[in-house]
């Protein structure tokens, strides 16, 4: 993971609100995935597995911050259990959920999503 002043260095001129929901997001990822290289790319936070790729291939989830909401996306999104529902999106593999304020965000749920999708190996999807 990112030191977190690098971290809140690329936060800085979002506002708290959303801040504290991509921090929170971090410490989840974080807690379920301690393998887990964080990188900025393309705007947010990405984060895959070290040792099994890149951000595609080893792809957990991303963090985009968007003018008033979060949205964790799931690279491999169409290919992990959703039992609650939450996914949304229409590309070929990519996911993602929106969340739009800390207290109303579904956080077991979103804690469910990012395991299933650490333990998803597109190299062989049928485990």
């Amino acid at each position: 993971m990112l030191p977190l002043h690098e971290v809140e260095a690329f936060l800085q001129h979002m506002p708290a609100s959303l801040q504290e929901i991509v921090l929170e997001l971090r410490n989840v990822i974080a807690s379920v995935a301690s393998d887990a290289v964080e990188v900025i790319r393309w705007g947010g936070l990405s984060y895959f597995h070290a040792g099994g790729g890149g951000i595609v291939s080893a792809g957990i989830c991303q963090i985009g911050i968007h003018e008033n909401y979060v949205r964790l996306d799931f690279i491999h999104g169409a290919f992990i259990a959703d039992p609650h529902g939450l996914l949304e999106g229409t590309q070929k593999a990519k996911r993602f959920v929106k969340i739009q304020s800390y207290e109303t965000a579904p956080w077991e749920q979103l804690k469910e999503l990012i395991v299933a999708s650490s333990q998803f190996d597109p190299r062989n999807p049928n485990l």
